[in-house]
């Protein structure tokens, strides 16, 4: 017999000279499922999708999907949307996409879990600050940045997103501010700050060889 579509057929439910009748269930002779392309599915929760500047159904669907693997490594081709729902689901305030991918290699299998990123678009005029030098309070974020006398000043920020192990800095931060990175328990306003380049504080850091 011949398939009607490409694929990669699975275990074979019947053996030859097995009496099958059309319409029943014992008439299944195997599976077959297309791996090149793939589609993923997945859904973006409402405060996800929201952070996307321009929402439009256009714009959505014409964001780039990459693939994180299942041992972390990233999936080499980048897909494109072909499905977006035009409704969010009540019981879980996610949004459905579906996203196509090419697969010659077959490393994505039907049924695989994997991890998706959207890149919906850039920012600009944002800055990375690593967490351990933002400071939460009751009302703001603040961070503390060095004047001309390499006198501490704090400055309040809107933060965005964690990007790893920094957080996103919206607005606060100039190009060319320094920020103190470490020993903000001894940090205060107006105090007189001795700063050191990444450099200089990993090797003072480091112990002293003997």
């Amino acid at each position: 017999m011949t398939a009607p579509v490409s694929g990669i057929a699975g275990r074979i439910a019947r053996s030859e000279g097995s009496l099958v009748t059309a319409g029943q269930e014992s008439s299944l002779l195997t599976t077959m499922n297309q791996v090149h392309p793939i589609w993923v599915r997945f859904s973006l929760s409402e405060s996800d999708i929201a952070k996307v500047p321009d929402r439009s159904p256009e714009r959505i669907k014409a964001a780039e999907v990459r693939l994180i693997l299942p041992d972390g490594s990233r999936y080499p081709i980048t897909g494109r949307l072909n499905f977006a729902a035009t409704q969010i689901d009540p019981r879980l305030a996610t949004k459905e996409l579906r996203a196509e991918f090419s697969n010659p290699r077959v490393q994505l299998l039907p049924g695989q879990f994997v991890r998706v990123q959207v890149v919906a678009g850039e920012r600009d005029k944002v800055f990375l600050v690593p967490q351990t030098a933002v400071i939460q309070t009751e009302k703001t974020f603040l961070v503390f940045t060095l004047d001309k006398d390499n006198k501490a000043e704090s400055r309040p920020v809107q933060v965005g997103d964690w990007v790893g192990s920094n957080w996103m800095i919206l607005s606060g931060l100039n190009p060319g501010d320094r920020v103190v990175l470490d020993n903000l328990l001894k940090v205060r306003p107006g105090a007189v700050v001795s700063p050191q380049s990444p450099a200089e504080a990993k090797a003072a850091a480091a112990p002293a060889a003997k």
